[in-house]
């Protein structure tokens, strides 16, 4: 199956203080990284790593990816 643009999943681990990603699209993907941009940079070379290993990209080809972050914060109201 060839996609044209793979999803990849971010969220804000505040416990861990890194953010973490993971994809159902890229198989074996579960990264983390201290910022957002150095997350970026990690994903730039996992997923076609992982793609070419798993036999879904050739080593000539270009892969694509939107990254989704989701970060929830918990508010209280002023008192």
């Amino acid at each position: 199956m060839v996609i044209d643009l793979y999803h990849v999943k971010a969220q804000w681990d505040a416990e861990a203080g890194v953010f973490v990603a993971w994809s159902d699209e890229v198989p074996g993907l579960a990264t983390g990284a201290d910022t957002f941009e150095a997350l970026v940079g990690k994903l730039k070379v996992a997923i076609p790593e992982l793609l070419e290993a798993n036999g879904l990209l050739e080593p000539s080809q270009e892969a694509s990816f939107s990254l989704i972050l989701e970060r929830t914060e918990r508010v209280r109201a002023a008192a």
